[in-house]
């Protein structure tokens, strides 16, 4: 069934005029950036073909590159190009002031609201440091490392450096699993001792190692085993 066959009520173009954007369905909103469908399937079943090849998740269709999507029947290189900068505006707007950076960070949710707007949907692992002054307040905040699926290394000396440079009292290290198991392995832990002994030789202190899935965070501080 073509789009013009639908009511307007099922349209998504005229749902959004008429009940706002929040209204529609994440297929729906897909529908809108994409424009118009194939002779086979009209645009809403293309977006809904779109959304399961990403499991349902907008996370999913943010982390494919655009070979992934180009490749769908009836997405081209210039619907690839609006929903590729729908999906970076969002971004930006997420990160563009978030306020939590403005007030003392005294909790991995805090860290974590923050920073899973630079780590949500990446199929690779990223290792960001937290400079932070005596009283927690957040001075920079920077990607030190990019790894591969399952691993990024991280040189103490290098972060231990910057924060010198920064004049920073304290970092937190945070780094994602694309795995979406946040629970740390033996890499984890031996990267977190290494930069604590590292850190704590200029007094500097490492106030928590946070790994960040999609919807779901681990911190090391929480559980104060392992930075006791």
């Amino acid at each position: 069934m073509r789009i013009k066959e639908l009511c307007a009520d099922e349209r998504p173009r005229e749902k959004m005029f008429s009940k706002g954007p929040q209204a529609l369905s994440n297929a729906e909103l897909l529908a809108i950036l994409i424009g118009s469908g194939t002779k086979k399937d009209n645009v809403l079943v293309v977006a809904n073909k779109l959304l399961s090849a990403a499991q349902g998740r907008l996370s999913g269709i943010a982390s494919m590159d655009s070979h992934e999507i180009m490749s769908m029947d009836g997405i081209g290189s210039g619907r690839y190009a609006s929903i590729a900068a729908a999906f970076e505006l969002g971004k930006r707007c997420c990160l563009e002031d978030p306020g939590l950076e403005k007030i003392p960070l005294c909790d991995p949710g805090m860290v974590f609201k923050i920073m899973i707007p630079h780590m949500k949907g990446l199929d690779h692992e990223e290792f960001w440091i937290l400079f932070l002054t005596r009283a927690n307040y957040l001075i920079h905040k920077e990607m030190i490392s990019l790894g591969g699926l399952s691993a990024t290394v991280v040189d103490p000396r290098l972060v231990v450096k910057k924060a010198l440079d920064k004049k920073a009292c304290g970092i937190i290290m945070v780094h994602n699993h694309p795995s979406g198991n946040p629970m740390p392995g033996k890499e984890d832990l031996d990267q977190t001792a290494g930069m604590k002994n590292a850190a704590g030789t200029f007094d500097i202190a490492l106030l928590d190692h946070i790994i960040i899935c999609d919807d779901r965070y681990f911190s090391f501080a929480d559980d104060r085993i392992y930075l006791a």
